[in-house]
């Protein structure tokens, strides 16, 4: 990284045990650290070493993700009679938002407290291909044993938008090996199966009999042992899970081989589950270590990647006017 680059505002929250740091860069967030049940006190997502690096080269560790979280197909979408051209970035698909998505962006902070933290960002008309200026707002608020996260989104012109963030969790510690011996659960008991570019077929299967049935604890190495073509296509897990029932509602439950458990909450339709198969030891870590394959797992609460060119899925659409309204809570215990 070099010198000349100057490092993000970096904001602390604390409450009752917890130390969450954010950063202006993506509004990302760098640490989590709480209590583990020997008594240690355990950082449990990956960062970057040097704050500098998220803002020119983040890789999405822990960012806000927008306009639209995960992929649009072909870099392009129609909506109200029009072609929009979205900038691509993976092959001929948009990942992420596109070449400069809200991860990328310097995000100002609107107001903040000891445990809470409010950014804001503008994005104009046009940027990155998707139409309407799109106001946005992102607020980290930590409490005992939980963080919560809200977003509101608000828009001139219809548009699409689907907000997630994209922090790896590893309750054994950042830094401390592959995430393989975790059991994770579910709320889920479909999933979209995908091509092998990673983009939704279009269909909504069953979890049953597949290394994608999660309603019950399972550990992450056990199911990705399993072979099967969509776990080729991911190197693992890299899929949007259906998520039961509708509301604030429970997601998903990861725990350590620790004890440490994190409960996920969230009003999304899907979360999108990836075991980190890119990670091959170029990225250093807060604790000074390189990952490797499967440093951590993402939960990503969000709407369906490729939502518009599936009828069938859950509308991303942000009309004029409208508001949009999310929650996702990470409950720590």
């Amino acid at each position: 990284m070099s010198a000349d680059v100057a490092p993000p505002t970096s904001v602390l929250l604390r409450a009752d045990g917890i130390l969450l740091e954010v950063l202006t860069a993506g509004a990302a967030v760098r640490r989590l650290e709480v209590p583990a049940p020997d008594g240690r006190t355990v950082g449990i997502v990956l960062g970057h070493a040097d704050a500098r690096t998220y803002v020119t080269a983040g890789g999405y560790l822990g960012a806000t993700i927008g306009r639209f979280g995960n992929r649009i197909a072909g870099a392009s979408f129609e909506l109200g009679g029009q072609t929009h051209r979205l900038s691509a970035n993976e092959g001929t698909t948009t990942l992420h938002g596109g070449l400069d998505g809200f991860d990328h962006r310097p995000w100002t902070i609107v107001d903040q407290d000891a445990s809470r933290v409010h950014f804001g960002l503008h994005s104009p008309d046009g940027d990155q291909g998707f139409p309407g200026a799109l106001d946005v707002t992102v607020t980290y608020a930590v409490g005992p044993g939980l963080v919560r996260i809200d977003y509101e989104a608000t828009a001139d012109g219809d548009t699409l938008v689907n907000l997630t963030n994209h922090s790896y969790f590893n309750l054994d510690g950042e830094g401390s090996g592959p995430v393989d011996g975790h059991e994770l659960t579910l709320s889920a008991g479909r999933f979209t199966p995908t091509d092998a570019l990673l983009i939704p077929t279009g269909e909504v299967r069953r979890v049953d009999g597949t290394p994608f049935d999660f309603r019950a604890p399972r550990r992450v190495g056990e199911a990705l042992a399993h072979r099967d073509e969509q776990l080729e296509h991911g190197q693992g897990l890299d899929h949007n899970f259906v998520v039961d029932g509708e509301g604030l509602r429970h997601v998903a439950t990861l725990r350590g081989r620790s004890g440490l458990t994190l409960d996920v909450d969230s009003d999304q339709p899907g979360v999108q589950v990836y075991t980190g198969a890119h990670f091959d030891g170029t990225v250093t870590g807060t604790s000074g270590t390189a990952y490797g394959p499967r440093s951590g797992i993402a939960l990503e609460t969000q709407g369906f990647p490729d939502a518009p060119h599936h009828p069938g899925f859950p509308s991303t659409v942000l009309r004029a006017g409208e508001i949009l309204r999310s929650t996702t809570v990470w409950r720590l215990r």
